[in-house]
């Protein structure tokens, strides 16, 4: 306990960056080290702090400061807590104020920083729990901060640099986590095989560089085939090129993907032995179309003896077999 240790020991304390002591609250470890970069969010300056320190009432409350959407002040016993605290130290804690429309039943994470200026280093004293611990404030507990802020011995020493010309500085950073987490619940759904059919008669006779087929809907999206019957850039004159198209634009925004597995073929009409090309492939803004420029040669897709163009006639399918599902995540 700090209250057996000597000046030096509780000078080194204070002084010595990142050395732990048991908080009183919960026994919780606590850090101290001093930095350059003033509180972020709140200052506390007291003018003639002899005569707060000698008034009756224990404590001494901040006006209302708000940060991440919530009221608070900070609250200084300059004589110690001595509801918690015999050990002679300064107690500073943090409090939701009572300004809050906050039901008992609910609670707020705070990440929580105090300080104390050393006026002769121009250095903050920044008292924080160890490990990253948050601290959660709720209606029957509005209040968490550190017993043993400051040994009032050290405080109290001008040569220290705390409290100078009767004058002192404290402060606050409130970091709130409450209240912004957002995620999504994917789920995979296993498909029977849904299959789509496009049947293309007059095959040679196709002129354009590209056809679609009409819209179809597999999984609860909308899908199309693009075909490109004499193939797709470098494989002009040499493949049948195919692609699956996504064509719901809610999926296409940016930052949306889910996954698909499906099956491209054309269906070898008379012996059953197709060709395809299985795919599993995340769909997303910028690749909303999958597939192959080199699905098929040419020449393949053209033997008589062959079978997947009878009387010029091909059929391209598609079928599926597992799709996953993405919606918001509001709870666990």
């Amino acid at each position: 306990m700090l209250v057996d240790a000597d000046m030096e020991e509780i000078k080194g304390i204070i002084e010595e960056p990142n050395r732990q002591i048991p908080a009183e609250d919960d026994q919780t470890e606590v850090i101290r080290e001093l930095r350059d970069l003033p509180p972020l969010h709140y200052l506390f300056k007291i003018k003639n702090f002899s005569l707060l320190s000698n008034a009756k009432a224990d404590n001494y409350e901040s006006t209302d400061f708000e940060i991440g959407g919530y009221k608070w002040k900070l609250s200084l016993y300059p004589k110690g807590n001595k509801k918690v605290n015999e050990t002679k130290h300064i107690s500073l804690y943090l409090v939701l104020s009572e300004s809050n429309s906050f039901p008992i039943n609910r609670e707020v994470n705070v990440y929580l920083k105090l300080f104390v200026y050393n006026q002769l280093q121009d250095k903050y004293l920044t008292v924080q729990d160890a490990k990253g611990s948050a601290r959660r404030f709720r209606g029957m507990k509005r209040e968490w901060g550190f017993d043993q802020l400051v040994p009032l011995n050290v405080f109290n020493d001008a040569s220290n640099g705390y409290l100078i010309n009767d004058c002192c500085v404290f402060g606050a950073e409130v970091f709130v986590l409450e209240g912004s987490s957002k995620g999504e619940c994917a789920s995979a759904a296993e498909l029977d095989n849904d299959t789509y059919t496009w049947k293309i008669e007059n095959f040679a006779e196709m002129e354009e560089e590209t056809y679609n087929s009409e819209e179809f809907v597999i999984g609860g999206r909308r899908w199309t085939l693009e075909l490109h019957p004499n193939g797709y850039e470098q494989d002009i004159g040499k493949s049948l090129s195919v692609f699956l198209n996504l064509e719901e634009e809610e999926d296409l925004k940016p930052g949306r993907s889910f996954y698909v597995e499906y099956v491209l073929r054309v269906r070898d009409q008379a012996h059953g032995k197709h060709h395809e090309l299985f795919e599993g492939n995340h769909f997303a803004s910028g690749d909303a179309n999958w597939g192959h420029a080199k699905f098929m040669p040419l020449s393949k897709l053209k033997d008589p003896s062959q079978a997947y163009m009878v009387n010029g006639t091909i059929i391209l399918e598609v079928q599926f077999s597992l799709i996953t599902k993405v919606k918001e995540l509001r709870k666990l």
